[in-house]
């Protein structure tokens, strides 16, 4: 019995099986862990690019407020045709959309907007065209995921008889989305990704399409 006994504590059979079964669990959440970062940075990768298309898109395009293209600001603050408008001549005007139905609403969120706050909505509208664009390269991003700002540059003259006025910085981001981890899934946790915003110069501020 002594016997049974000392061999069978010399006994190795099976121990790589179980040497294996308790490392098995931290190879499992390494790879895990290595595919959801590749996953992140594809996730990270495509809103960035998405930003990015759709500020180009949306300074060759009719901008969102629909009075800025055609707004005069001869006699606002003194100017005369041809004057220079300086860049506290208005404010920031941001414009953003509600869920998927395209319903944009405008506002000026700092100085004043002479040109009113009026924003087509629906389908076909400047907003809308813009997010069409920005899907192509993001297709989980919805209407609300986007907010476009038109800030003051200090560019553009009074009475243009070529298009808009100004030449405001537009400013098109991306937030409030998520990623939601392989691991985190199991306990229904995500994590929230930074805003991305990409920022150009307003240049022919009409059209349907990029050029």
């Amino acid at each position: 019995m002594s016997d049974f006994l000392y061999r069978l504590g010399r006994n190795r059979v099976g121990s790589s099986a179980a040497e294996f079964a308790l490392v098995l669990p931290l190879l499992l959440i390494f790879l895990i862990g290595i595919l959801d970062v590749g996953r992140l940075m594809w996730t990270w990768n495509r809103a960035e690019k998405a930003t990015q298309m759709g500020a180009r898109f949306a300074v060759v395009t009719d901008p969102v407020p629909s009075g800025l293209s055609t707004f005069s600001f001869v006699g606002t603050g003194g100017l005369t045709q041809g004057d220079a408008i300086p860049s506290t001549a208005y404010g920031t005007m941001t414009c953003t959309s509600s869920g998927t139905s395209v319903a944009v609403s405008c506002s000026c969120t700092s100085g004043s907007c002479p040109w009113g706050a009026t924003a087509a909505s629906g389908t076909t509208s400047p907003f809308a065209r813009i997010a069409d664009r920005m899907h192509l390269f993001f297709p989980e991003l919805t209407a609300n995921n986007i907010r476009i700002a038109y800030k003051p540059s200090g560019l553009g003259y009074a009475g243009d008889p070529n298009g808009a006025d100004i030449a405001p910085i537009v400013t098109v981001e991306v937030r409030n989305l998520t990623f939601t981890p392989t691991l985190l899934q199991l306990f229904g946790g995500q994590l929230t990704l930074p805003s991305f915003s990409s920022a150009l110069t307003l240049e022919d501020s009409r059209g349907l399409s990029s050029n």
